[in-house]
């Protein structure tokens, strides 16, 4: 017997109307290249962004047209994450600090046709378009200057457009977004998320126990929205109605910590390199800024030294919290919150499971392999770290699921080692003691 449910679809224009609808005075602020802060709210976000997807819609894409971006964080950027697959498209994120050569290779491979660019990475784009063919480039502009020939300049583009847009029926499998892996042996690799596994990862992301956000919150994702959707917060900031503050190119620690106290910043995610900047201008100027709203430094990327989270919370009063994840995982894997009965363990043990990337998020299941099966939670025996989940890639694009990444039974092997305690806190193992992976006890 199935249930009585009506049979709604999981896609990102549920997200995008109810922040529209709900929360249209919540501000949008991001700093330009020139370092002037802009500022919209989620109302004229709401607007704009329909107005963008008009656009898109009278250029005569074909439905699933991979539609690029080259840029930092910032609210335009913000307005194309929802209006190219509201308009039945695909964004793909692009990463600006590749090799020529593997921009060129990524263009190619995911077959690229528009290009939205900010005027400042024009140089970067000139460097391999000539490996490429697009149809369209889109250049976001903070200056009154001409665009350079035969590219169209955004505002000019979307101000003749109305704000108001009906998208076409869109499946929740549907391709919504495109982020190729790096950091990879080999050529990058292109994972394809659908509506649904953006919804679902930015409804758990944004559980207490996660990512925690809310409507009172002022995000700021020092992740760059290039690198992985930004972990998923923008789209997660919007679900839940959280102001949102995008620090554009400026991400050295002073201008990251200016924009923090000024705007009164609640949560912040980002990698170990740009905490550690950070911590040192603490350090240097501890009451130069009032940071006593901010709650949560995420971070994920790499792993913070548990040396690190002591000095962030005994010195500046901030609470780390480690997160885990791939571009395969759209990423959130794991994070590391304490268990209620491990609030009260001594503090040296309690920094020490903080340090671990943490616990599986809802829906996310993991396993340490060895060559001979699964190895026992024990905290000490070394397994491949193995996952599945709604929001796990099953494979790449343009690419045959192969076991070298791909299990016979349905897992995603992430290749990185890892041991799994008796509580379920995953820890990414030492360099020095990856070797022959452990058989089970």
């Amino acid at each position: 017997m199935n249930g009585l449910m009506m049979d709604s679809p999981l896609t990102l224009e549920s997200i995008f109307n109810r922040a529209g609808r709900l929360f249209g005075s919540r501000p949008i602020v991001w700093r330009r290249q020139d370092k002037c802060v802009a500022r919209h709210t989620y109302r004229q976000f709401h607007a704009r962004t329909q107005q963008l997807a008009n656009a898109l819609s009278r250029m005569g894409l074909a439905p699933g047209t991979r539609v690029a971006t080259l840029a930092w964080n910032h609210g335009r950027h913000l307005e194309a994450y929802f209006a190219v697959p509201l308009a039945g498209l695909v964004l793909h994120t692009i990463n600006p600090r590749l090799s020529p050569q593997d921009l060129a290779f990524i263009f190619n491979d995911a077959q690229d046709r528009v290009l939205i660019i900010d005027e400042g990475l024009l140089p970067v784009l000139e460097q391999f378009r000539h490996q490429v063919r697009l149809d369209e480039i889109i250049v976001w502009s903070d200056r009154r200057t001409g665009t350079p020939e035969g590219m169209l300049e955004y505002e000019a583009l979307i101000a003749r457009e109305p704000a108001s847009f009906t998208p076409g029926e869109i499946d929740e499998d549907q391709a919504a977004g495109l982020c190729y892996t790096s950091g990879t042996t080999g050529r990058p690799k292109g994972v394809l998320y659908s509506h649904r596994s953006l919804v679902l990862h930015s409804l758990v992301s944004s559980m207490p126990d996660q990512f925690g956000l809310g409507q009172r919150d002022v995000v700021m994702p020092v992740v760059p929205m290039f690198h992985v959707n930004a972990w998923g917060l923008p789209y997660t900031a919007a679900a839940v109605g959280a102001s949102l503050v995008l620090p554009g190119p400026h991400l050295d620690a002073e201008s990251l910590l200016d924009l923090a106290h000024a705007e009164g910043v609640t949560f912040t995610a980002g990698v170990p390199t740009v905490w550690n900047a950070i911590l040192d201008a603490l350090d240097r100027e501890p009451k130069r800024w009032d940071l006593s709203k901010l709650r949560t430094l995420l971070v994920g990327g790499s792993a913070m030294s548990q040396a690190r989270i002591e000095a962030f919370e005994k010195r500046h009063g901030l609470d780390v919290v480690h997160a885990w994840g791939m571009t395969e995982l759209t990423p959130l894997g794991t994070v590391s919150r304490l268990k209620p009965h491990l609030e009260t363990a001594p503090e040296a043990e309690q920094f020490r499971v903080r340090a671990t990337q943490g616990l599986p998020t809802p829906l996310m299941e993991v396993r340490a392999m060895s060559e001979v099966g699964e190895v026992p939670c024990d905290g000490r025996s070394l397994g491949e770290l193995q996952v599945r989940g709604p929001w796990v890639a099953s494979a790449y694009l343009n690419q045959v699921p192969g076991p070298d990444k791909f299990t016979s039974d349905g897992w995603f092997r992430t290749g990185d080692v890892v041991t799994i305690d008796p509580e379920g806190y995953v820890r990414i193992a030492d360099r020095e003691q990856v070797g022959t992976l452990a058989a089970p006890a």
